[in-house]
């Protein structure tokens, strides 16, 4: 019988890393588009991606972490505590963004400096498209690798890893974009590039990372002695306050 009120050892560190990294993401996301000027082979398309695009895959590897070792519960909760902390990273700067600017920053820096470097991260399309993304893509990721965990019987992890990751970071990756170009932040002549790239980009990072994501988890389940399976979970991601 599943023990709801078993504390652990590092499970608030993984959720404070979870976090740090979606909000710098978020912020990096907004501020820049990165061009290493190449294209993609086959399809020709330019290496183009946000910014965000280089440490947000890191989340995708803590929500492997999270459900393979505590269960699928556990890591809804750290996927909302990262949605609500994302919430309030985006309506904070949109608010301050508001505010009126003291005369002596007004002439050194100017609202003009704000709103090019965290004015995206309060844009209004920015918050929907990188709130609804994370939403989908996370609890994608997260089914996926605890269903599949429970038909491998826990057998072959890097399938469980890498394909739930080419499941959540597909989702992410085209409604991030396509809603943030709706919302005219991203161009749309760059919409497409920017997908595959990133989709390229995201899965070949988890696919990298898959012996330290091997080694963490092996080493989470030996010292939190947890290997969780989710036999009889509700799936329902709306069940915040389940443990």
């Amino acid at each position: 019988m599943k023990d709801n009120h078993r504390t652990y050892r590092y499970y608030d560190l993984i959720m404070a890393l979870f976090v740090t990294v979606l909000l710098v993401s978020n912020i990096a996301s907004s501020a820049k588009i990165v061009d290493w000027g190449v294209s993609l082979p086959l399809v020709w398309l330019p290496l183009a991606f946000d910014a965000g695009t280089l440490l947000f895959p890191i989340s995708y590897i803590f929500g492997d972490v999270l459900t393979e070792v505590y269960g699928y519960a556990r890591g809804r909760r750290v996927i909302w505590t990262g949605f609500a902390m994302a919430a309030l990273m985006g309506v904070t700067l949109w608010l301050v963004g508001r505010m009126p600017g003291e005369v002596t920053w007004q002439a050194a820096t100017g609202q003009t400096a704000y709103d090019a470097i965290l004015g995206g991260v309060s844009q209004g399309g920015i918050i929907v498209a990188s709130l609804v993304a994370y939403f989908a893509g996370e609890f994608s990721n997260s089914y996926v690798l605890a269903r599949m965990k429970v038909w491998t019987r826990g057998r072959f992890l890097w399938t469980r890893t890498i394909g739930s990751t080419l499941v959540g970071e597909g989702i992410d990756s085209v409604l991030f974009v396509v809603i943030a170009s709706l919302f005219g932040v991203f161009p749309w002549s760059v919409a497409l590039s920017i997908i595959v790239a990133n989709y390229i980009f995201k899965v070949g990072i988890e696919a990298l990372f898959t012996p330290i994501t091997y080694r963490i988890i092996a080493v989470l389940k030996r010292v939190e002695r947890e290997d969780f399976y989710d036999v009889d979970t509700d799936f329902n991601p709306f069940r915040v306050l389940a443990a």
